[in-house]
């Protein structure tokens, strides 16, 4: 069987990895357009300390924390290691004492019925600037042991080799769907025909406008995130914990020193690919309130992101039955990073003819 995926981004990529891991054909084709959420997301993958409303999205979610175990097992199998994935521990450190008890009986729900989270514990300000030692000092926290990040960048650099490594075929450029006879039949890639006997479309913030020609309306919106990247000198930051404050707004830390502050949450600023004044204000103020201890760290980069935004905020997953042998998976929002595996999985097994292991119901892809 062959399958097109359209979309490289860590979504279209873990996909296209299922696929080629189970005996596939794949051509994965990308455009790696500026602003592609992967490239600018955070990687928080935590999803039992999330105040998300619903539990369609929140299963998504925690599909795909369960997910990521056994994808970072496969990947290294075939070789790759480097993903900037760690499960480093998630603080939860609101500025308001009550939030914190109101947060409290919900993540040790969720943490009791996934043992993956690890163990919940109450911290007080002491013990939690211990961990995150930039935070301010009068903040108690929760800490729930196994929240993990992963980078994107590195992710799904890895996944494309991987994929290639098992026989996929990796194409740049602008792709259209190929439809004859009443169905999806491949994709022509500027001017080439490639046929195939699914497509999967994880275009992100990009897919309405594969769809559009063919009359056919996806209700996803770009929202522009902007996310500040600064160092510590000299701070070994590898295993800090992700940092919540239970407002829009989150660190976490990488290697060499690498902390990441985010994020804005535009709607209505289209593709604009511009940090703005302020933007970038907004997240240094929010950072700063949360760890004062980062006023002297360097800003080393800046990055701008389009999530795929769908009306209602629960992912559009599923196939399209009015056009046999199309595949959508898209709308995670800000939570691709988190997410990408299971939904990925999810529509992988769609193109195969597979039963996904949850109903779809919920996630039509055009119910919007």
């Amino acid at each position: 069987m062959r399958v097109a995926v359209l979309g490289g981004g860590v979504l279209g990529a873990c996909a296209a990895y299922h696929l080629v891991r189970a005996g596939a054909e794949v051509v994965l084709l990308d455009r790696a357009h500026e602003g592609r959420a992967t490239s600018a997301g955070a990687g928080i993958v935590s999803p039992w300390t999330t105040r998300y409303e619903g539990e369609s999205l929140y299963r998504i979610l925690l599909g795909g924390a369960l997910a990521y175990p056994a994808l970072v097992a496969s990947l290294a199998e075939d070789g790759e290691h480097d993903l900037g994935y760690a499960r480093v521990g998630t603080l939860c450190a609101p500025a308001d004492p009550a939030v914190l008890d109101a947060l409290e009986p919900l993540v040790r729900g969720r943490a009791n019925e996934a043992s993956i989270a690890g163990a919940v514990t109450r911290l007080t300000p002491r013990e939690a600037k211990a961990l995150w030692p930039p935070l301010a000092g009068d903040r108690a926290a929760l800490h729930v042991e196994d929240g993990a990040r992963v980078d994107g960048r590195r992710l799904s650099a890895a996944l494309h080799r991987a994929i290639a490594r098992r026989g996929g075929v990796l194409r740049n450029g602008l792709a259209t769907l190929l439809v004859e006879g009443g169905r999806v039949r491949g994709v022509v890639l500027e001017g080439e025909r490639i046929g195939a006997d699914a497509v999967i479309l994880a275009g992100g913030a990009w897919a309405p406008e594969v769809l559009a020609p063919l009359g056919i309306r996806m209700a996803v919106q770009p929202q522009r995130g902007q996310i500040l990247h600064l160092r510590l000198e000299g701070r070994d930051t590898a295993h800090w914990p992700v940092l919540y404050p239970m407002t829009s707004h989150y660190l976490l830390t990488f290697e060499e020193g690498r902390v990441v502050v985010g994020a804005t949450r535009e709607s209505g600023a289209g593709f604009d690919y511009r940090a703005t004044a302020g933007g970038l204000a907004e997240v240094l103020e929010a950072g700063l309130a949360i760890a004062p201890g980062l006023a002297h760290a360097t800003i080393i980069e800046t990055r701008i992101g389009f999530r795929p935004m769908p009306p209602d905020g629960r992912p559009l997953l599923g196939t399209v039955p009015r056009l046999p042998g199309l595949v959508i998976a898209n709308g995670l929002g800000p939570s691709g990073l988190t997410a990408s595996p299971f939904a990925g999985r999810i529509a992988a097994q769609l193109a195969l003819g597979e039963t996904p292991p949850i109903s779809l119901a919920p996630y039509d892809p055009l119910r919007v």
